[in-house]
């Protein structure tokens, strides 16, 4: 069956440009619409694909897809999986929507659309099938949504795992989304498979060097080659479906992951292994004037982001890119010059808070830290409840680690600097090397430089952002207004981390501040300086007792460092019962803060035992907890204050 494509005069009518409100770049339509098949499976980095050179892995289908289209080398998303569709369907990085930590439901600015809206503007009939966490609600745009606030899944016209574009109307062209799981992080948890049930051969496989060698983590990687070869067999059945159904010849078939994974150490961290995902896009002959390079089966090697992806869609059909999306089309009449850098983040995940930026260019990977006083593997319920992380763990504790595989459960240097391509695991950091002192800056301005153009959401803490959202209407539009500091916030964000002794007085000057960004980034830069910050003593035990949860809670871990034990105890104990200053995020961001302090105090143990007594049973699975949007925040929230409860009290022998 062949369609009936739209052609340059309907799709004209049709995306009359875009929405109210938005500029546009110029438009240029093709012919005939193709269709779009995506399939965007878990967790998955290109390492694990044949097509991008492990030998071990078992990937027929995927690797026959990489001869029939372009095989992309350096694709790169965020690091754990609502982020990273986020990032996919709005064209925005998460750092500018402060969509960046994982359950971050809250609305998104009405100026940004998704992908399918313009698809289904120009006729296109979108289906997802069917995963749904964007890490994001829709807002009601004019007249095509009930008043209020939606949940973004709804802008698709089916979406559920029963979503497919043969049910689309006769003649439309379609963009279908299938999304497999095999290789989800969950497959290499319990149950495991027997040793002798496997298809890959644990005793055989190479291993991370970051990795030490245990019977849990070779059974963990040769169960994942395994679920790696599943989800390639899926792959293998949704490109049957195409070509029985005679579709393949009008239709651009793209194959990719949400993220990469999936041990310790790369999904939530912005490492290569964390961020590089596989992409293969196929396009037939008769669309090959979008080709990317002269024929099919070719490399390429440009610099893809997934911000890139939505002005990439509306570039392959002729709709005009609307200003607003921070990405660069790759194919198509709008594709741009290839970039010289491309930009990764990370903010909590699950219980834990982190904050890390990175950049990459086709050689260096840089990293900045903002959270240098936490260690790499803070425990996560989820990642450790893998026998392959839990070993790692166990295998540290008891000596049996050297030193690269040692490193992760310790604190973290400010910067990282990588050689990927000769350092492909990133285990050499040249940060401090003089011999990099030039690639360093060079990365370190282009850093910046991306903070400033995207004005990044993250110079506020994640516990602040409720109190922003009760006056504007997303964190988007917040850092884009006349109200929001940003250019202050944004020196201050970077001082604290990359200053050095001589500017403890600054910091000093910061918790004075009436922002409480502010203040939290002049507590931040004290704890960094440790010692070196006994001046601020005075100044940190007013602001441990600080309205604000980020402020005080950083200000009494410093003091704790100070040796100011009494009074470090005091305000977190303030910080755990004063319920009508402080909320639940507040509560778990100083319970991660007591953890790595490793204070132990039977008072603050006492009411430990009591938020969990008084958990509400509603948020006690973290599947509901994570998974599902119709909880409020504070729910989430909840829960992980509770889950961070019962890991300090197991800790200390307390439960």
């Amino acid at each position: 069956m062949i369609l009936s494509y739209l052609n340059k005069s309907a799709i004209g009518i049709a995306a009359v440009g875009c929405f109210v409100g938005t500029s546009c770049k110029q438009q240029n339509v093709p012919d005939e619409l193709p269709n779009i098949l995506w399939i965007l499976n878990e967790d998955a980095s290109a390492y694990w694909m044949g097509c991008y050179g492990n030998s071990f892995a078992t990937t027929p289908n995927i690797d026959k897809l990489a001869s029939e289209g372009f095989l992309y080398t350096h694709c790169y998303g965020m690091s754990i999986c609502g982020p990273s569709r986020n990032a996919l369907i709005t064209g925005v990085h998460n750092a500018a929507s402060g969509h960046e930590y994982f359950g971050s439901f809250f609305p998104k600015s009405a100026i940004v659309h998704t992908y399918p809206e313009y698809l289904q503007q120009a006729g296109y009939y979108c289906t997802n099938n069917s995963k749904t966490n964007y890490n994001a609600l829709s807002i009601k745009i004019g007249d095509k949504w009930d008043d209020g606030v939606i949940k973004i899944p709804e802008i698709w016209d089916e979406s559920s795992n029963k979503a497919h574009y043969r049910n689309r109307p006769e003649g439309a062209p379609f963009f279908a989304v299938f999304g497999r799981g095999p290789s989800h992080e969950g497959n290499t948890h319990p149950p495991m498979i027997p040793i002798e049930d496997l298809r890959h051969d644990p005793s055989e496989l190479p291993l991370a060097p970051y990795h030490p060698d245990t019977p849990e983590m070779r059974h963990g990687y040769a169960q994942y080659y395994d679920r790696v070869e599943e989800m390639d067999a899926q792959v293998g059945e949704l490109l049957q479906e195409l070509e029985d159904s005679g579709l393949a010849d009008n239709t651009i078939v793209i194959f990719c992951t949400d993220h990469g994974g999936t041990f310790a150490r790369s999904k939530r961290y912005v490492y290569e292994t964390g961020t590089h995902v596989p992409l293969i896009i196929r396009i037939p002959e008769k669309y090959k004037y979008i080709y990317p390079a002269k024929k099919p089966g070719q490399k390429i090697d440009r610099l893809v982001n997934f911000v890139d992806f939505s002005p990439t869609f509306l570039s392959i059909i002729g709709i005009p890119i609307p200003d607003f999306l921070q990405g660069d089309a790759f194919l198509g009449a709008q594709k741009t010059k290839d970039p010289e850098y491309t930009f990764m983040t990370r903010q909590r995940a699950d219980e834990r808070y982190e904050m890390m930026r990175a950049v990459r260019d086709k050689q260096y990977r840089y990293i900045r830290n903002y959270m240098p006083f936490r260690i790499y593997l803070q425990h996560h319920e989820f990642l450790f409840g893998a026998p392959s992380a839990q070993s790692w763990e166990d295998a540290f504790r008891a000596g049996r680690t050297n030193e690269v595989q040692s490193r992760y459960f310790r604190t973290k240097p400010v910067e990282e600097l990588y050689d990927t391509e000769n350092d492909p695991w990133e285990i050499n950091n040249l940060a401090d090397d003089p011999a990099y002192a030039g690639v360093l800056e060079k990365m370190r301005k282009a850093m910046t430089d991306w903070q400033k153009e995207i004005r990044d959401a993250g110079v506020f803490h994640e516990t602040e952002y409720d109190h922003i959202l009760s006056e504007h209407n997303s964190m988007f539009d917040y850092m884009r207004s006349p109200s929001c500091p940003f250019d202050e916030l944004l020196e201050a964000m970077n001082l604290a981390v990359l200053g050095g002794p001589e500017d403890v007085d600054t910091y000093i000057e910061y918790l004075q501040d009436e922002n409480s960004a502010m203040r939290y980034w002049g507590a931040t830069g004290l704890i960094i300086q440790k010692d070196a910050a006994e001046e601020a003593i005075p100044a940190l035990k007013k602001t441990a007792f600080d309205d604000a949860g980020c402020v005080a809670t950083l200000s009494a871990e410093a003091l704790y460092y100070l040796g100011e034990t009494e009074i470090a105890i005091g305000a977190y104990l303030n910080l755990l019962q004063n319920t009508a200053v402080y909320d639940s995020t507040d509560r778990n961001f100083a319970l991660n803060s007591i953890d790595a302090t490793d204070l132990f105090d039977p008072e603050i143990a006492e009411v430990l035992q009591r938020i969990y007594k008084e958990r509400n049973p509603d948020y006690d699975s973290p599947m509901v907890s994570m998974d599902n949007p119709d909880l409020s925040p504070q729910g989430r929230y909840r829960f992980f204050d509770v889950l961070m409860s019962e890991y300090l009290l197991k800790k200390w022998g307390e439960w």
